[in-house]
């Protein structure tokens, strides 16, 4: 299952509780986490300017995205206005570009469109309702 993680539940997973279980399922190879440059700065500046960069976790997150491990990366993503705050259009076009399952967000911007093309919009807990052994 390819799935894109919005930034507010990526942070979240430092923090444990439902977003750390769906990174911990990326991390085991039960889903494949879509990204694309764009969201995959965002992650690491909301990391550092949260004070997280020098956080053992950050430098595991990083040395698996250097892996490629259960990766999907795009350079090119279509462009598209759903969500009403434009900034969060990239998580879907992401999305799109890779042909993924499902977007992951606590934005209840990006959680109002629900599906788009086929793509599902979930919260952690409605994803791992939905997908958890």
């Amino acid at each position: 299952m390819k799935v894109v993680i919005d930034t507010n539940v990526f942070v979240s997973s430092f923090f444990g509780g439902k977003p750390k279980k769906i990174i911990d399922m990326w991390k085991m190879g039960k889903i494949v986490l879509c990204l694309s440059g764009r969201i995959l700065d965002e992650y690491v500046d909301v990391l550092g300017r949260l004070g997280l960069e020098n956080q053992p976790e950050l430098d595991e997150l990083l040395a698996l995205f250097s892996k490629g491990r259960n990766i999907s990366f795009t350079a090119q993503t279509p462009k598209v206005k759903i969500v009403d705050d434009p900034d969060d259009d990239k998580f879907i076009e992401c999305a799109l570009a890779l042909k993924a399952d499902a977007v992951i967000s606590g934005d209840k911007k990006v959680l109002a469109v629900k599906e788009h093309m086929r793509i599902r919009i979930l919260s952690p807990a409605q994803f791992l309702d939905l997908h958890s052994t």
